[in-house]
């Protein structure tokens, strides 16, 4: 699995503004004031070609009370799920009570954890640094959240490798599906109906499971992994107290699978913790199937009703197939698996060049670039650059100005035209590099001179013509 990286501390030490920079976005709210983050967030982050997962959560105090309490509880719980921990604290304003009650919660912790002394830009870093050693948590890091100083020196110190590539080298069980939704969606109950045995926990209580587990089987003759984001637990060990949603698990089962399946509750709809999954398994370029569970014994005016928010919430992420199912009663579960193996299909195959380019022709006929500073944007051809998901390489010029409509534009024309279902199409653009633009800073004095030289001539021999 990809390794995850939390981001704990006091509100207003520059967990947000680290999360920008290590995700290299502008998700986070970032402001000169303590408490934006509320809840926790999740994103994508590389660091010498290796991926991670970053979690930023909200600020941790002592005194915890209603919304703080609520605020502490998400922090602690991304420590839980986190392999490592990046405990910032403020260098300019100096070790405080509240550091050192964090710290003390942190030691008990069995986790990686890092202590960044932030905002040491422009400073002597040693004597910020000095008084945090008696946190008890190892040689401080001086960094730089705003202007990303010392950042290149601590991620070389982790271990970011990707353990789901050992695994996939070592097994062949085909491809790997991902179950994931909210609890009590009915993940375990589809994934019980789908294997036609009881290989997984499930009854009517929210959070019953909390790690992935992988499940090898055959469907008409091909091998499949199936990925429980929720795992196996005993009834009689699950507590009284309902245990929160493990996005972390999911967010790391998205990232080793072949292609996912989302589960929602068709008496719910979709929230916003769907949504930000949708969000995410789009980022991740992932074959897609959405399945609406529960769906037997809904009157038809509600089934219309639910369909017709789908369409209207869906339209972001339109190459998802959508299927209305009851994973307890087995209805529309049988086509779940026929669909899964045409995305992921659909995700592996090659196209020759001169097919895409053909295609990028057709569509630029139908529908032209938009000007960009006044000149107009020339595509010239494509290929492919990559597999599941398909990636379309397209050269030309100002390509790199593209506006993303018209690449949704194209990835859109790419999807219907080559008939990829459950599957997306990205596209990327490379500009197109003039092989003559530097040959004048190659030549030597003496072979200007005598460019120079050749010049004139040309220019007399003109002038002799049209005398």
């Amino acid at each position: 699995m990809k390794k995850t990286i939390a981001l704990v501390g006091r509100p207003n030490v520059g967990k947000s503004t680290l999360y920008n920079r290590l995700t290299r976005t502008r998700d986070a709210l970032v402001a000169d004031e303590p408490g934006l983050t509320r809840d926790r967030r999740y994103g994508r982050a590389t660091y010498q070609d290796q991926e991670y997962i970053v979690v930023d959560t909200g600020g941790l105090s002592s005194k915890e009370e209603g919304l703080d309490s609520y605020i502490g509880d998400q922090a602690m719980m991304a420590v839980e799920e986190a392999d490592v921990v990046f405990f910032l604290v403020d260098g300019r304003a100096g070790m405080v009570p509240d550091d050192e009650i964090i710290a003390r919660q942190l030691r008990n912790k069995a986790r990686e954890i890092y202590l960044l002394v932030n905002k040491t830009e422009r400073t002597e870093k040693g004597v910020l640094t000095a008084e945090f050693f008696a946190l008890g948590l190892g040689d401080p890091y001086a960094v730089s959240s705003a202007h990303g100083e010392g950042l290149d020196e601590l991620l070389s110190h982790i271990d970011l490798s990707d353990d789901s590539a050992d695994e996939e080298a070592q097994t062949d069980d085909g491809a790997k599906v991902a179950i994931i939704g909210r609890p009590n969606v009915g993940k375990s109950t589809l994934v019980n109906r789908l294997l036609g045995e009881e290989r997984v926990l499930a009854f009517d209580m929210p959070g019953t499971t909390r790690d992935s587990i992988f499940i090898p089987f055959e469907h008409d003759g091909e091998a499949y992994t199936l990925i429980d984001t929720a795992g196996v637990r005993r009834r009689s060990k699950v507590s009284d107290k309902i245990e929160k949603f493990s996005v972390i698990k999911t967010l790391q089962a998205i990232e080793a699978a072949n292609a996912v399946i989302l589960v929602l509750d068709a008496h719910q709809g979709i929230s916003n913790q769907d949504a930000t999954l949708l969000g995410y398994i789009e980022d991740a370029g992932k074959p897609l199937l959405i399945a609406i569970n529960k769906w037997d014994g809904l009157p038809k005016e509600e089934k219309e009703f639910i369909k017709k928010e789908l369409d209207r919430k869906l339209t972001f992420i339109d190459y998802a197939s959508v299927h209305f199912i009851s994973a307890l009663h087995g209805t529309g579960v049988g086509l779940l698996m026929q669909t899964v193996s045409k995305a992921y299909q659909a995700s592996r195959k090659q196209f020759q060049t001169n097919l895409l380019t053909r295609i990028l022709e057709d569509a630029i006929a139908s529908h032209q670039p938009p000007m960009v500073r006044g000149r107009r944007i020339k595509l010239r051809y494509a290929h492919q650059g990559g597999q599941n998901p398909p990636i379309i390489v397209i050269h030309g010029t100002q390509a790199e100005s593209v506006p993303d409509s018209y690449r949704r534009y194209l990835s859109n024309i790419y999807r219907k035209v080559l008939k990829l279902e459950g599957t997306p199409v990205r596209v990327e653009f490379r500009g197109t590099d003039n092989p003559y633009k530097d040959r004048r800073n190659t030549l030597t004095p003496r072979q200007m001179q005598k460019k120079k030289r050749l010049m004139k001539h040309v220019k007399k021999n003109d002038k002799r013509k049209k005398k």
